[in-house]
């Protein structure tokens, strides 16, 4: 399900960060009465109204040059440029400034939808200060303040108004969705442009696509596919993806539109931490992954080279000990043909569902062999029984006396067990326990 993203921006000591805690519920943004102190883009989840959406803080836009102020106007110009709907923070107390009429512009020339809020409106008599915002052009001023959360429900309940209007426009699709996730320049726009090849190719724009990145059609075998590149943003401007940050965010938004991810590595350079970091946000999403090692090419090896690089995934990347690897190259199109067959595999194992019966059979002989564990009052697990309640990721729910006695390491047995059984290549499971009533 495809999931906005709200950008917070406004100049400096306007009390961004203070509405975006407030938005998200915790202390994430640091707070300082300073000017500029918020210095890179940060990001959470919010929800509003039984929509959930991702929303960004950014630093102050200001005029004049201050230090930091080029790179902060360049991380909020990309935070606009990511964004579907952008909330606009200004200060009640201080009046129009010159720097909200700089960012209103901005915005406006951005052609996303605006929602402007008015912050410091503690109480009923300052709303009468907020009307000298229409100056701006950018519509109805939302009084709200950040400390005390009043007016903040008026101003998201217009937010998630632009939401409907997004859903409209995306179309419903039958293909699979593959995307493409890794650091920059491990080669995924040159896999994708490996993968389609000069004449076989169906290409289409789809709607409702995430901003930026790019969506190509590609049919394998009478399957139609979507692939999701997450190269770099291309250069507009003095706009440029300079952070770690903005590229774990373009990620992340591709894991949520995707059926399988490609998580793809630099087979030159070997594995970076930003790689784990970007893998495990696939993993916790609960997307098929298969693992890309590109550039194999460009590898001096021998014989035991593959075998070792193998060994090297498995250990930094214990948590993806069900996703197969493959070694390619894009610049030779080496493997590449041995993508879509792990695609086709990985996606329906993401897809397989397990009768009942079948599954507390498995469950049974399981618990014979390794007895449940008992907690330090001697008080033993008990499995009564269990039933699958979904797929993409296969979900499991079993139903015990006392989830507190489910210890990691059990659920860890259960799960190898499972994957015993059946073919879940390529998938995480994922195990629930609920007390029987």
């Amino acid at each position: 399900m495809y999931k906005p993203t709200v950008a917070v921006v406004g100049r400096p000591n306007v009390g961004k960060s203070t509405l975006f805690n407030r938005i998200i519920g915790e202390r994430k943004a640091i707070v300082e009465d300073t000017p500029g102190v918020t210095r890179d883009r940060l990001y959470a989840e919010g929800d509003w109204l039984n929509y959930t959406f991702n929303l960004i803080d950014t630093g102050g836009i200001e005029i004049k040059d201050e230090p930091f102020q080029q790179q902060i106007k360049m991380q909020a110009e990309i935070a606009i440029l990511e964004a579907d709907v952008i909330l606009m923070i200004v200060n009640g107390r201080d009046g129009v400034t010159s720097d909200d009429l700089f960012v209103a512009r901005i915005l406006q020339k951005s052609k996303k939808p605006v929602v402007l809020a008015v912050n410091k409106i503690d109480n009923y008599e300052m709303r009468s200060e907020i009307y000298e915002f229409y100056q701006l052009g950018l519509g109805e001023p939302w009084p709200v303040s950040g400390s005390h959360g009043l007016g903040l429900g008026d101003a998201l309940d217009e937010v998630v108004q632009h939401f409907k209007t997004l859903e409209a426009d995306i179309e419903e699709d039958p293909s699979v969705k593959v995307s493409l996730i890794g650091r920059p320049n491990v080669g995924k726009s040159s896999l994708v442009n490996a993968i389609l090849g000069e004449e076989r190719v169906i290409v289409s724009d789809i709607a409702g696509t995430t901003r930026d990145a790019v969506d190509t059609a590609y049919t394998f075998e009478d399957q139609p596919y979507t692939l999701i590149d997450t190269a770099g943003m291309r250069k507009r401007g003095k706009v440029y993806e300079a952070t770690e940050k903005y590229s774990v965010l373009r990620a992340t938004r591709a894991i949520e539109r995707s059926d399988v991810v490609l998580v793809v590595l630099n087979g030159e350079e070997g594995i970076r931490e930003q790689d784990k970091r970007i893998a495990g946000l696939a993993h916790e999403a609960g997307r098929a992954i298969i693992i890309v090692v590109n550039k194999w090419d460009a590898v001096e090896k021998d014989e035991k080279t593959m075998r070792e690089f193998e060994l090297d995934i498995r250990s930094n990347f214990q948590y993806l000990d069900y996703a197969p690897i493959t070694f390619v190259s894009a610049m030779t199109k080496v493997r590449l043909k041995t993508l879509f067959p792990l695609i086709q595999q990985a996606y329906a194992s993401s897809h397989t569902r397990v009768k009942s019966s079948t599954l507390n059979e498995v469950l049974v002989d399981s618990v014979s062999m390794n007895p449940t564990p008992t907690d330090s009052t001697g008080r033993r697990l008990s499995i009564y029984y269990g039933t699958q309640v979904s797929v993409g990721p296969p979900t499991f729910v079993l139903f015990v006396n006392d989830v507190e006695l489910m210890h990691f390491s059990y659920r860890r047995y259960i799960e190898n067990q499972l994957r015993k059984a059946f073919d879940f290549t390529g998938t995480p499971i994922h195990i629930i326990t609920r007390k029987r009533n």
